[in-house]
C-alpha cells in the first residue's frame, strides 16, 4: 500500500513536468518554423527587391503549420502582414489542436527579427531560442 502511495506522488510530481516539456517542445517547432519562413522571405526579397509581387501580392508560403513535417498540426501558420511599402512583414504561429490553450498564445516574427506573443508572458518564457 505505501509503494503504491509513493508511486502515485511520484506519478503526481513528473506528469504535470512531462505535459509542460512536451508543450515547450511544441512551441520550439512553432518557433523553428517561424524562423525556416523569415529566410524564405529573405530569399525572396533577395530575388524580388520587396516582399510581395508586382501586384502587391504576398508570396506563397512553402508549409502553413508545425511541425512542418505533417504530424499532427499544433500551429497554423501565416504571413499575416507585408506593409504597403513592400518592405516589412510578421509572420504568425497560432496555437491549434493540443496547443490551443497554450500559455504563450500566439508566436509572431518580423522582418526586423523582433519576436512577439500575444499574452502575458514574458518573451524570455515563450521564445527559448
Amino acid at each position: 500500500m505505501i509503494v503504491v502511495a509513493i508511486i502515485g506522488i511520484i506519478a503526481a510530481v513528473a506528469y504535470p513536468s512531462y505535459q509542460e516539456y512536451v508543450r515547450n517542445a511544441k512551441r520550439a517547432d512553432a518557433e523553428t518554423a517561424l524562423m525556416e519562413l523569415a529566410h524564405f522571405m529573405e530569399r525572396y526579397y533577395t530575388a524580388n527587391g520587396r516582399y510581395v509581387d508586382g501586384d502587391g501580392d504576398e508570396p506563397d508560403l512553402p508549409f502553413s503549420q508545425a511541425p512542418r513535417d505533417g504530424g499532427t498540426k499544433t500551429y497554423d501558420i501565416a504571413l499575416v502582414e507585408a506593409s504597403t511599402s513592400a518592405t516589412a512583414y510578421v509572420l504568425q504561429a497560432v496555437p491549434t489542436g493540443s496547443m490551443a490553450n497554450d500559455k504563450c498564445g500566439t508566436l509572431t516574427l518580423a522582418n526586423t527579427g523582433a519576436k512577439g506573443q500575444k499574452t502575458g508572458m514574458t518573451l524570455a518564457e515563450c521564445w527559448k531560442r
